[in-house]
């Protein structure tokens, strides 16, 4: 079983993605391992989308199941998915959940350093244009469009529900599939 699990950041996807993985014992890769390079402050110098591409294949070569988690619409990977999965919540939980994320994982250094705080509301803006951009980049728009042309199994779960909410789902959707595999929504 080959899943995608995307979303906005902020929406759950790393979280639902550990979570699966330890339910059902698959690898769980997490785009935004092979989108970075790592750098500090992080999440500031992108890898080349040859490597990144590389790196991530060669990691789930050979694997017969595995989860990606993240927004890989633009990777031109032709991956196979069994299953996606479209994780979408209000964005005003979603931005409150971004801001207790940075400041849980960097301190006040986000607010006291100058080129932090600036880094920071970067962030947040960019994050907060998910709902309001309409491009192909990351965003709400670009994923809908890309959930219209997925030849896949797609399920989408909305609202701010909990880990064990979003696990039920995709676990009955599984069962599903296994039962019958050519079934499309």
């Amino acid at each position: 079983m080959h899943i995608n699990i995307f979303g906005a950041s902020g929406s759950g996807v790393t979280t639902l993605g550990n979570a699966l993985a330890e339910k059902l014992g698959y690898p769980y890769f997490d785009s935004d391992h092979y989108f970075w390079e790592k750098s500090d402050p992080p999440f500031t110098v992108r890898r080349d989308a040859e490597k990144r591409n590389s790196m991530i294949n060669e990691a789930i070569a050979g694997l017969d199941n595995w989860i990606v988690g993240g927004s890989v619409i633009n990777w031109n990977n032709n991956w196979q998915f069994d299953l996606s999965v479209f994780l979408y919540i209000p964005q005003d939980v979603r931005l409150q959940r971004l801001k207790d994320r940075e400041l849980e994982r960097y301190g006040d250094i986000i607010h006291t350093d100058r080129e932090r705080n600036r880094l920071y509301h970067e962030f947040i803006d960019w994050a907060r244009g998910y709902d309001e951009l309409i491009t192909n980049s990351r965003s709400l728009y670009s994923h809908r469009n890309w959930i219209k042309n997925l030849k896949t199994q797609v399920l989408v779960i909305e609202g701010d529900t909990s880990v064990e909410e979003r696990v039920g789902p995709v676990m009955r959707k599984i069962e599903e599939l296994e039962g019958n595999p050519n079934k499309r929504i």
